[in-house]
């Protein structure tokens, strides 16, 4: 029987090469550079306002790019150097998009801004035309939503204005290590991978470690004196003949995943996140005063002190590396935390809250900030739903307003005291987490069964 679209799933199977010679090794990094400045002098042409509108579709800028002399100067095959125009024009959009998500952000904790205004505001952003020509000072139509508003759009499009200016960055690469190679750009022959190289009708050799093939675009990445390839491969979707639990899953920043069951997934979680989270701020701050020291002593001429300041405490290469070591020890310990949950549970659908929009506000102390801004929350979002379209197991999303408030056995409110739940209605204590996955399955349609003695000694043992 044929597959259908939504049986099959893409992932991404890494392939390793064997240790390459100095030549190959040379070859790779000099194309890895190349696709370093051909995104650069991306960013530098179309990343700013006037060049907005240009970005959809890509062919355009792609037109444009072929015939700038670039690539010639380069010589550069159009395999690596259409896919770094590429890739650097949809990093471009997400700056936009992020810059967005600020404006939005600013906008609603401005508390000068009328209702009126914040509607205006978040209008414009919408609609990328109007965005456009208010950043570019041009003349435009006012959208039909905010025609007869009480506002004073010319001081709204200046404050518009002033913010883009204030938080607009223009995206950079400093990486040498991968590029992105067309399925144009290489072929497979006796367990090695040809890439085509700069001279024509002449390839490279990378021997590999196995005999996989692909004949989709690849990412190659150097590591030491190996390469490493990231193959995309569709796979279909393999669905367990036992799966038949439905779960309803709290995903907190505490413990990973919390089930109405009482069953709790992830619970060192907050051992890997906080040290780490905290290790970063100690660190950042002495890299600040770094930078202070060197900045005030180029101030003052003292350029031979500026200089050690930068060679020896300013680096960037040992920070990067720990912390992308202790990111990929966290990330995965969720997977194995995930996989342990579908081979244990055996759902056939799992049911959790929508992701809560950033407000404008920050919580009272800085700590429980800095934990938020590193949080795991939208991977474990990103890897669930990935495992689920693997496993064939439907993922439903439902509203989490009140799950946190209300009480799950009387439905009252109730108040939260550091990790537990307490309800003073019914008289209900357990931990939050618990009590918000139970209120997600009442949510569901589905009423739990009532707290009794042996419940509730149950729950004081996950609270533990």
């Amino acid at each position: 029987m044929k597959k259908t679209s939504e049986e099959i799933i893409t992932k991404t199977v890494w392939q390793y090469s064997k240790p390459l010679p100095s030549e190959t090794l040379a070859f790779l990094q000099g194309i890895a550079e190349d696709y370093g400045k051909v995104k650069n002098f991306v960013y530098g042409r179309y990343s700013g306002i006037k060049n907005m509108n240009r970005l959809v579709p890509v062919y355009d800028v792609l037109n444009e790019m072929r015939h700038c002399g670039l690539r010639a100067q380069l010589n550069l095959p159009a395999a690596y150097y259409e896919l770094a125009v590429s890739e650097a024009v949809t990093d471009i959009r997400s700056m936009w998009g992020m810059l967005k998500n600020k404006l939005r952000d600013l906008i609603n904790a401005n508390e000068n801004l009328s209702a009126d205004d914040r509607a205006y505001l978040r209008t414009v952003l919408k609609i990328n035309s109007v965005f456009s020509a208010i950043l570019n000072r041009q003349e435009h139509e006012l959208p039909s939503k905010v025609v007869g508003l009480e506002i004073d759009a010319k001081r709204l499009n200046n404050l518009i204005c002033r913010l883009v200016r204030k938080h607009l960055q223009q995206p950079k690469t400093n990486s040498q290590a991968g590029f992105k190679v067309m399925p144009a750009g290489y072929r497979y022959k006796e367990q090695g991978l040809y890439l085509v190289s700069r001279q024509p009708r002449k390839r490279i050799c990378i021997p590999l470690r196995d005999s996989n093939t692909s004949s989709r675009q690849l990412h190659i990445v150097l590591k030491g004196d190996i390469a490493v390839i990231a193959m995309p491969v569709d796979v279909c979707a393999r669905k367990s003949p036992d799966a038949q639990n439905i779960l309803y899953a709290y995903i907190g920043y505490k413990d990973m995943l919390t089930l109405s069951n009482g069953h709790v997934y992830g619970e060192n979680l907050n051992k890997l996140v906080t040290p780490e989270t905290e290790r970063l701020y100690e660190k950042n701050r002495e890299r600040r005063k770094q930078y202070d020291a060197y900045r005030q002593s180029k101030e003052n001429g003292n350029l031979k002190k500026a200089e050690s300041i930068l060679a020896n405490n300013l680096g960037k290469e040992k920070y990067l590396r720990i912390k992308q070591r202790e990111r990929e020890k966290t990330a995965n310990y969720i997977n194995a935390e995930l996989n342990r949950l579908l081979r244990e549970e055996k759902p056939c659908r799992i049911v959790i809250t929508k992701p809560i929009l950033k407000g404008g506000k920050k919580l009272s102390y800085a700590a429980a900030n800095r934990r938020l801004t590193r949080s795991f929350n939208g991977y474990i979002r990103e890897k669930l739903a990935y495992k689920c379209r693997l496993h064939g197991i439907e993922l439903e999303q439902i509203s989490p307003y009140a799950t946190a408030s209300t009480c799950s056995g009387c439905g009252g409110e109730g108040k939260r005291e550091q990790y537990d739940f307490i309800c003073e209605n019914c008289g209900l204590k357990l931990p939050a987490a618990l009590n918000t996955a139970r209120n997600i399955e009442k949510l569901a349609g589905f009423k739990p069964s009532p707290l009794g003695k042996g419940d509730r000694e149950a729950v004081d043992e996950v609270a533990t």
